[in-house]
């Protein structure tokens, strides 16, 4: 059967956790990396709205990172171990909380020149106090639920990188989320971040498949 192939781009972290999700669930993709500046009309055919990352499956076409994730998740779920004091819906609600409003004000504040009227400090602050609140939801050690990654994991920590890269000086001196920096920095160190941070040039149709992983 023919792979399913993942539009991707290397820095999204909507594209990052859809690879972490197949890197973790050993499923196999043909991965195509998108230029931003070029994206190609393949991917635009099929998803118009022109964002990654899309996963074209044969005949189905997922164009929402959650909803690759899911689908990943039903065919062979990277998430094996059962933690006996994994919340579902705390999971989900997290996740949306990210999705919507962490990365509503984490735009205003990394890319506030984009936005017009915008305080970036303000939106800064909005962004720390969503994880001062998350602070004490768990121990890391060394992810959320305990010693195996879980689907909150990935689906969170490539916005909280982001909010660092925006000024890491300032982020690393906090004294207010020690634990969430504890993690930050374990999965920054980990081989799934490594491995799933490859650097590839955009594709072409000339090119060859590169499978991942």
């Amino acid at each position: 059967m023919k792979l399913p192939i993942l539009y991707s781009f290397k820095r999204c972290p909507y594209a990052m956790r859809a690879r972490m999700a197949f890197y973790l669930s050993n499923l196999k993709c043909e991965i195509r990396e998108v230029s931003l500046r070029n994206k190609p009309k393949e991917m635009i055919r099929i998803s118009p709205k022109a964002t990654v990352p899309v996963l074209d499956n044969n005949n189905e076409v997922l164009d929402e990172s959650m909803d690759i994730i899911n689908w990943i998740i039903k065919k062979n779920n990277p998430f094996i171990v059962k933690h006996s004091n994994v919340d579902q819906s705390f999971v989900e609600s997290t996740i949306n909380l990210f999705d919507k409003k962490f990365k509503f004000h984490l735009d205003r504040y990394k890319y506030a020149t984009r936005y017009k009227n915008e305080d970036p400090i303000n939106h800064r602050n909005s962004c720390l106090k969503i994880l001062v609140n998350l602070e004490n939801k768990s121990k890391y050690e060394p992810w959320f639920y305990g010693a195996h990654i879980d689907k909150i994991d990935i689906s969170i920590l490539p916005f909280i990188r982001q909010f660092r890269i925006a000024d890491e000086q300032w982020f690393d001196s906090l004294n207010s989320i020690p634990n969430i920096q504890k993690w930050l920095i374990f999965f920054l160190d980990s081989d799934i971040f490594k491995n799933i941070m490859i650097s590839l040039k955009p594709w072409a149709k000339k090119d060859q498949p590169i499978i991942f992983p």
